[in-house]
C-alpha cells in the first residue's frame, strides 16, 4: 500500500495519504475539498552503509560530504 503525496487544489496544503485501490478518492484533511493533485515524491533507500537516491546528483541530495550517514 503506497502513500502518495498530495497538494489540494483549494487551500494549498500539502499533505500525505496511504492509497488503498486503484483509484482512491483523496480529499485534503485541512478544507475536505477532494480536488487535489498528486506530487512527484523524491525516495532514497538505504543500500549497506549508502544511502541511494533520486536528488540531484543521485545520492543524498544536498549532502556534500561524501557519507550520507552524517545527513539529518
Amino acid at each position: 500500500m503506497p502513500i502518495f503525496e498530495y497538494i489540494c487544489n483549494s487551500c494549498q496544503h500539502k499533505f500525505e495519504e496511504l492509497v488503498f485501490g486503484s483509484a482512491p478518492k483523496v480529499s485534503c484533511p485541512k478544507c475536505r475539498k477532494r480536488r487535489v493533485t498528486k506530487q512527484f515524491s523524491v525516495f532514497a533507500f538505504k543500500s549497506g552503509s549508502t544511502f541511494v537516491g533520486s536528488g540531484p546528483s543521485g545520492d543524498c541530495g544536498s549532502c556534500t560530504t561524501g557519507n550520507c550517514s552524517t545527513c539529518h
